[in-house]
């Protein structure tokens, strides 16, 4: 399994290829446009989401409404492309539109000088483009199609929002009550934390701030020994955290009790084993599922912290590229929190990592041979 990922924040379109995926796998349109529609949604949202009401079109790779075998190509089409195109064509541009558009008062916090830097551009609009979190669009799009997949084996995804800017959400949630986060403004599940949140958020973008926030992602489903014990790189926290790392504004990842166990004695942190009825269980689940770089079988609990968005409306003191001289960070169009955005795009990565190691366990040319395997393991 092998996602691929292209197109710029105000470019033509955002694409995404798929490898590896097995024949005969429904692949359900509506489903994905609405983690679409999800993705855009939330409480502290900006302007960019009024202008685009983002719909993915399958280019390659189903037919019929099953996937074939071969790659599958999925496409969104920017629409304020049309209000860019003299500035962002592939072909030629327009001088007088590209100055107007150009970008030099970097902001801190954000990919622009060091991209700069690099890859040797004089415009960060070359470098924000790509590094822009409107990349998560086609993510989201390419994990629904993963998320398909594993709800095929009976694992389901969920995720809700326990802080945002040190209002936290303390409530301990059953996985079927996870979805009620999916129908608030903040994605908190305490309808008292929920209000604190936004109250919070309506001061920062008063004062021209932003915020950031930790959402808690759970897996339920999945049976255990998928990741890998004898090599340091199948690790399946190892994946997780890495692909959920790969997250624009993803600043830290937990499994479990996750940093806490620093504090406390092994008798505290470790799940003891018990035996019933033909089969092992644990009474605790505070190493979230995974133990050795493996699935036990248990839900899978990972968290993520977001840091506040970079580009703030009353900018932070930078300097001008061009001019070297003091500024103020230029305030490209932005959210002031994003974090129930946040909630759609993890459920999302986490499905492509899900997928990724099941096809590697499983293997299977058809979605039947996948199930079949699925069922008989222990």
């Amino acid at each position: 399994m092998k996602l691929t990922t292209a197109g710029e924040s105000h470019g033509k379109a955002l694409v995404a290829i798929i490898e590896g995926l097995p024949s005969h796998l429904k692949i359900d349109v509506q489903k994905i446009n609405r983690e679409l529609s999800l993705r855009q949604s939330g409480f502290g949202r900006g302007g960019r989401q009024k202008i685009e009401r983002d719909e993915a079109e399958i280019l390659t790779g189903v037919r019929n409404g099953e996937t074939l075998g071969s790659p599958v190509t999925l496409c969104i089409y920017n629409k304020d492309f049309s209000n860019w195109e003299n500035c962002m064509s592939a072909a030629e541009c327009d001088e007088i539109a590209m100055n107007a558009k150009k970008l030099t008062k970097v902001r801190p916090g954000h990919a622009d000088l060091t991209g700069m830097v690099k890859y040797a551009q004089t415009d960060a609009r070359n470098i924000l483009e790509r590094a822009s979190a409107r990349e998560t669009a086609i993510r989201v799009a390419a994990g629904s199609v993963f998320k398909q997949y594993l709800e095929m084996l009976g694992v389901e995804i969920a995720s809700y929002v326990k802080e945002v800017c040190g209002i936290k959400d303390t409530g301990r949630y059953e996985f079927n009550e996870l979805a009620k986060a999916k129908t608030t403004g903040v994605g908190m599940i305490d309808l008292a934390a929920e209000k604190l949140a936004e109250e919070k958020i309506e001061q920062l973008k008063r004062n021209g701030d932003t915020a950031g926030g930790v959402v808690e992602i759970r897996v339920k489903g999945l049976k255990r020994g998928f990741g890998d014990v004898m090599t340091y790189d199948g690790k399946l926290d190892a994946r997780l955290a890495r692909g959920l790392m790969s997250i624009q504004a993803v600043k830290g990842v937990e499994f479990g009790m996750g940093f806490e166990v620093g504090g406390v004695s092994g008798k505290d942190v470790h799940d003891e084993i018990f035996y019933r009825d033909g089969a092992f269980y644990r009474e605790t689940n505070r190493a979230g599922g995974i133990e050795g770089g493996m699935s036990n079988g248990e839900e899978i609990v990972v968290r993520v912290a977001m840091k506040p968005i970079p580009t703030l409306m009353k900018g932070l003191q930078t300097v001008d590229v061009e001019t070297k001289a003091t500024a103020v960070a230029a305030s490209e169009r932005s959210d002031v929190c994003a974090i129930f955005a946040l909630t759609v795009i993890a459920e999302a990565v986490v499905a492509e990592i899900l997928a990724t190691v099941v096809r590697e366990r499983l293997g299977g040319d058809t979605i039947a041979e996948v199930l079949e395997r699925y069922e008989r393991l222990l």
